[in-house]
Formats: structure tokens, sequence, C-alpha cells
């Protein structure tokens, strides 16, 4: 069988600066450091730093008084940091520097006095954090039909914002939708969304071309490792998302020459390793890289985990 692995494919440089601060933090300070919210949405990578000394809570009362805490990469409410400042904890900020940009450019349309849209995944902790850190209302568009629904006037001066985990394809109907629908519009530059989740899409449908089945390594509540399989889906190849090798099915590849294997932007190597080895106990494969976009992005850390 032949197996072919999509480029890129795996950790983002926002998810490796995340799981890097969470590291030096129990190096530095010592265990416990507690984590607000999943660092990342992977359960192989919180239960690895879970084992190292980190806490993972849903909530910061849950974070005793002057513990070092951290912010998880799909970034917080403005609530959230003020509660750390009124209880004085010292806080690593994990938020992605690309959702952070976001954050920006909210804050500035609403400046501007804008309408602010917002497109993205309602509950999603990314959606969560942006809506919070905007000082005035935002209204979220899943799909065309919310835009529909909008009850603003076609000549109110709105702007919209989306998701990172979101690429140019997943948001381009809406965009246009809204665009269409607004005549005094404004948004950010096409380049401002995240490059990880575009490069990522982009892979998955060269890596379609090539393949019979299409194995997503990554967790049921990422929602880039999700949209990874429904694009698979989308250009007509079976796709499964799968954690690990534990939970390949074998009846997947019954007619299968050649399967191609991607991982979202959370999911560790170690894991689409562990994918491979679960092929090749079901027979002999051959391994090979599809050619693809080579990310060298790196995201700088907090000073305080820099210094001496």
């Amino acid at each position: 069988m032949e197996v072919f692995l999509a480029q890129p494919r795996g950790f983002c440089a926002g998810v490796v600066r995340a799981i890097e601060i969470v590291e030096r933090a129990l190096a530095k300070y010592g265990p416990p450091v507690y984590v607000r919210h999943e660092i990342v949405h992977n359960k192989y990578v919180v239960e690895s730093l879970k084992k190292k000394g980190a806490i993972f809570v849903e909530d910061l009362s849950e974070v005793p008084a002057r513990a070092v805490t951290v912010f998880s990469a799909h970034g917080v409410a403005r609530s959230v940091e003020e509660e750390a400042e009124a209880r004085d904890l010292p806080v690593l900020n994990a938020t992605c520097p690309l959702v952070t940009k976001v954050h920006n450019q909210g804050k500035r349309y609403i400046s501007k006095g804008r309408a602010l849209i917002l497109i993205g995944h309602a509950g999603h902790p990314e959606v969560e954090g942006t809506m919070g850190q905007v000082p005035g209302p935002v209204l979220l568009v899943q799909s065309v039909r919310d835009v529909a629904e909008l009850s603003l006037p076609t000549d109110a001066p709105v702007a919209y914002i989306t998701q990172t985990t979101l690429s140019v394809d997943d948001t381009r109907d809406i965009i246009a939708a809204l665009q269409a629908r607004f005549t005094d519009i404004q948004g950010p530059d096409i380049r401002d969304i995240c490059y990880a989740t575009q490069n990522r899409q982009s892979a998955v449908r060269d890596l379609s071309k090539l393949v019979d089945v299409i194995l997503v390594v990554g967790a049921a509540n990422s929602s880039n490792s999700n949209r990874l399989r429904e694009i698979g889906t989308e250009v007509g190849v079976a796709s499964y998302l799968i954690a690990d090798g534990s939970e390949l099915n074998p009846d997947w590849l019954k007619d299968a020459k050649a399967v191609g294997i991607t991982a979202g932007a959370s999911a560790p190597e170690v894991l689409v390793d562990d994918v491979i080895d679960a092929l090749r106990r079901i027979g002999p494969v051959s391994v090979s890289v599809v050619p693809g976009r080579e990310e060298n992005i790196e995201f700088r850390l907090p000073a305080e985990l820099t210094a001496g």
C-alpha cells in the first residue's frame, strides 16, 4: 500500500509557541502551572503536559492565589484578563499572535464606528475570546443565511473579521454575501487569513488527487481538523478523522491502493507515526511526502520565559 503524507501537516507556529510556553513555565517556576482551557485542542498534547505538572481548568476560580496561569492559544475575553489582574495572578499569554491580530482589527473597526461582524463558529473558544475582547457588540455569522438575517440597514458602515481556523475557501461565500448586502463594508486583507489553515487545506486538496482514502489525524473538538476531513469528503475521497492509530478501521482500506495522511494544526507528528504503524500492522506500506509549501514561521515567546 502506498501512503502519501500531506505537506504541510500538523503543528503550526501558534501551537508550537503555546506548548513551549507551558513547558518553559513548568521548567522555570516548577509545577503546578495552571492552564485555562485546553492549551490546544488535542488530547495527547494535553495529557502529556498534565504528566509534566500542568493543571487544566475551565474557570479562573479554580486557580489558587498567586499560581502561574497560562491562557490558551485560542485567546480569552477581556473579562478573563481583568479577573486575573484583580486576583494578581502571574499570567503567561499563549494566545496565538494571529488571533491577537484579529482582536486588534476588531477593536480598530469598532473605534471607527463600524458595526462589527465576526465570521466563525458559535461556542468555539476563539470566537468567545474575540467577542469578549472587542469593546462593543459583535454580530456572529456562520453561514450565508445568517448574513441575509442581519437586521442592519444596507448602507450601515460595517466591517468583518474571521475566526483564524477558517480559511479563505471557508469564508469566501460569506464574505461575498456580506459585500453584496452592504454598500459600506471593510475587512482584513486576504493575506491576514491564518496561513497555517489555508496551507493545510490546500495540501489536502493536492493529496486527494493521489489517494483513495484520506486519514486526518486530529481531535474530534478541533475545528481545523474537522474541516480537513470535510474537504476530503467534498472532493469525493472517503475521509476519516482519527485521534491515533488505535482508531484506524481496516474496513476503510479494503479497496484502497493509496492512502493519504494529514494532521490538524494541533496534532503532533508522533500521532501521524502511530497511524503509519497501525497501517503497517495491516500490511506492507511505502511512505512518501507530497511536495508542498514549506513553513518556517516562528512566533516569539513572552519575555519572562526567554530572559536569564
